[in-house]
């Protein structure tokens, strides 16, 4: 039985809890975040502080960052000493993954989600209820695709991306990194970085994202996904 530390306790981790509830090889054994002041046992599951993570040997646990906001899991992952290898891919049973996709550590594909033959997801990403994400897509690090959203056939998200609810992206489109699509959005053509884009069909009404100029360049500068 594996043991699963969640970091985060918000409403995004309640979802991952009730996934793991019913994963026959995973156990929860923690929930952490820096609003529990004190470290406590709840229904047999450890609640505490992320200062509780000092305590562990962390080769015996696999974790999960269980924050819907994909910049924030970025700052986490670089923040805790934990090696990527102990991130568990955490799949919904009702899910559909083809045995020809690959998906990265960190990563979680809630209910209903389909993800279709030789896609490729990185790290720490979000697949949300009922999502699809076709064949030959490639999604890197941090990417969170909302409920009911689908990324369509050869489609390149980059970085941090978000592809706001009921989204869809025609084929053999590039959403650039740390961008957002706004929910019910049609895209047709490429999105740059840091951008923000609503509509049918999709067009920027912002660019520069909520980074500053330095922080835009720190994240390019710490990516740990490189497209082929």
């Amino acid at each position: 039985m594996t043991k699963i530390i969640l970091i985060g306790a918000g409403g995004h981790s309640k979802m991952i809890q009730d996934m793991i509830a019913v994963q026959p090889n995973y156990e929860l054994y923690a929930v952490l975040d820096d609003a529990f002041e004190q470290t406590e046992m709840k229904d047999g599951i450890i609640q505490g502080h992320t200062s509780f993570l000092d305590e562990l040997d962390m080769e015996e646990y696999k974790f999960c960052i269980a924050i819907g906001h994909n910049a924030a899991r970025k700052r986490l992952f670089e923040h805790f000493s934990i090696p990527i290898r102990q991130y568990a891919t955490i799949i919904h049973q009702s899910a559909v993954v083809s045995a020809t996709a690959s998906i990265g550590n960190g990563t979680v594909i809630l209910p209903n989600a389909v993800i279709n033959a030789n896609a490729v997801i990185g790290n720490h990403g979000i697949i949300n209820t009922s999502a699809v994400v076709e064949h030959d897509n490639e999604l890197a690090d941090y990417v969170h695709i909302s409920p009911s959203a689908t990324l369509s056939g050869t489609v390149i998200v980059e970085q941090g991306a978000h592809i706001g609810t009921n989204a869809t992206v025609i084929p053999m489109q590039i959403i650039g990194k740390w961008t957002t699509i706004g929910a019910g959005a049609v895209v047709i053509n490429n999105i740059k970085d840091y951008a923000t884009a609503v509509g049918i069909p999709a067009k920027i009404i912002r660019r520069g994202g909520v980074f500053s100029a330095k922080e835009r360049k720190d994240i390019s500068l710490s990516t740990t996904y490189e497209r082929k």
